[in-house]
């Protein structure tokens, strides 16, 4: 019984991070005067294959961002880890 209240709560928490960090995203990539076309566009020069469509599930937290695809956006963005993340 334990356990399943333990997992539900892991993913609440990591629903949430990602509608924090999807959030992030989309802040800074407006403040840049991009769209979610010109992110995923940059993206691919990066080596991430991210679509439009996935910048927008993960803008509003239904995607998840990769460790190499945080790295990618930190320079696109122009931002720290830190920016990013919190």
């Amino acid at each position: 019984m334990e356990r399943n209240g333990g997992l539900r709560k892991l993913a609440m928490i990591t629903f949430e991070y990602d509608h924090i960090v999807g959030g992030q995203i989309k802040y800074y990539r407006q403040k840049l005067g991009m769209t979610q076309e010109d992110l995923s566009a940059q993206l691919m020069t990066h080596g991430c294959d991210i679509t439009r469509s996935a910048i927008a599930k993960i803008e509003v937290g239904q995607r998840h961002v990769y460790a190499h695809e945080i790295k990618a956006l930190t320079k696109i963005l122009k931002v720290t880890y830190e920016e990013l993340l919190i």
